[in-house]
């Protein structure tokens, strides 16, 4: 029993440090100095606040993020999937969508009422919507930017077309596990359900950044325990996708250092015994694709700092990078797209007559 404690002990001190210690927003936000702590953090606090069954404060503090950083829209279908999938499970569904919708409509109404009055909202919109900045810059991981090696998108379509492309592939992404979560809420359901959504986001959606991987990137941290395979896969991911805008900025040091060290962390030898049943449950062909990724990556960006890339082919290295992290993204979303429809058995769902009394 002691070594049980003891073990359990381990294991949240040590997901906690992961969380912490995540390299890849610690470069984003202390180096390249794009603050998301702030909107990441709000969501969090809605996350825990659905896990405490507090849904009102959830909808809140995810309005509060999503008006910090419209980005936060990643994860907008998993928690409306969620919570409109508890509420019809209710005494008074419709009360219950109703009440939902005040907490929402409420925060929205006092986060715009400074730009209401203004001749700034129209720009305010605007910004939101930087179609002009076409469906893709630079060389992210997503299928626009990889797929165009042999699609040339920017050519053959105006932006307005591209736009809606990208809308349509974005929520045939996300489609079933929204599905998913309205038929059968669960907590671990909801997590996959941030995951699988975020990352159909990044994957398919108009003007993705670099640091839009961090979004997918915070519900895998949270569902480290139960899924190692697919958090170490996806912060391989996010590291080696993030590397050229890095290295821009004179990034490589920090980059190798924190890289190396939440490698160690990963691995923590002292560890070992406690974390061995979390490490027992990777899913072998997530375990050696990650192996495959980590390999490769870092001979790409082994090559991309000692080697010239031939004049012809000047993004020769990005290129490979974006290719190689887009393959992996796809395994790592179907298999995730795979655990949550998994995640349907009856301890996981919801109790129908606890919901009925909330």
């Amino acid at each position: 029993m002691a070594f049980h404690h003891q073990r359990r002990f381990d294991e949240s001190a040590w997901a906690f440090a992961v969380i912490l210690l995540q390299p890849a927003l610690i470069l984003i936000d202390h180096g390249h100095f794009q603050y998301n702590c702030i909107s990441l953090g709000l969501t969090l606090g809605a996350v825990a606040s659905i896990c405490l069954h507090r849904d009102y404060l959830a909808s809140v503090l995810f309005c509060l993020a999503l008006n910090h950083k419209q980005m936060s829209a990643y994860y907008a279908p998993a928690f409306f999937a969620y919570l409109f999938g508890k509420s019809i499970r209710k005494k008074n569904p419709i009360f219950e969508v109703m009440k939902l919708g005040v907490a929402v409509i409420g925060t929205f109404l006092l986060c715009w009422w400074p730009f209401l009055h203004s001749r700034t909202a129209e720009a305010v919109l605007l910004r939101l919507a930087p179609l002009q900045r076409g469906i893709f810059e630079d060389y992210v991981a997503n299928f626009w930017c990889a797929s165009s090696l042999v699609v040339k998108w920017k050519q053959i379509f105006p932006n307005t077309v591209l736009a809606y492309l990208a809308l349509f592939a974005t929520l045939v992404s996300f489609l079933p596990s929204v599905v998913q979560q309205i038929r059968s809420p669960s907590h671990r359901g909801f997590l996959l359900s941030l995951f699988n959504s975020s990352l159909s986001f990044y994957l398919f959606s108009y003007q993705v950044h670099e640091k839009s991987i961090l979004l997918p990137l915070i519900p895998a941290s949270l569902l480290i325990l139960e899924d190692f395979s697919l958090y170490r896969g996806m912060i391989l991911c996010a590291m080696f996708s993030m590397f050229p805008l890095l290295r821009r900025d004179g990034l490589v040091v920090p980059y190798i250092a924190t890289f190396a060290l939440h490698l160690l962390l990963l691995n923590v030898p002292f560890l070992e015994k406690s974390l061995s049943h979390v490490k027992e449950r990777q899913h072998p062909s997530l375990k050696y694709m990650s192996d495959g990724l980590l390999f490769t990556g870092c001979l790409i960006d082994l090559l991309y700092l000692l080697i010239e890339p031939p004049p012809r082919y000047p993004f020769l290295f990005e290129a490979l990078n974006s290719l190689l992290v887009f393959i992996c993204l796809v395994l790592i979303g179907l298999h995730s797209h795979i655990q949550q429809w998994s995640a349907t058995s009856t301890h996981e769902q919801i109790d129908a007559d606890k919901v009925k009394m909330n």
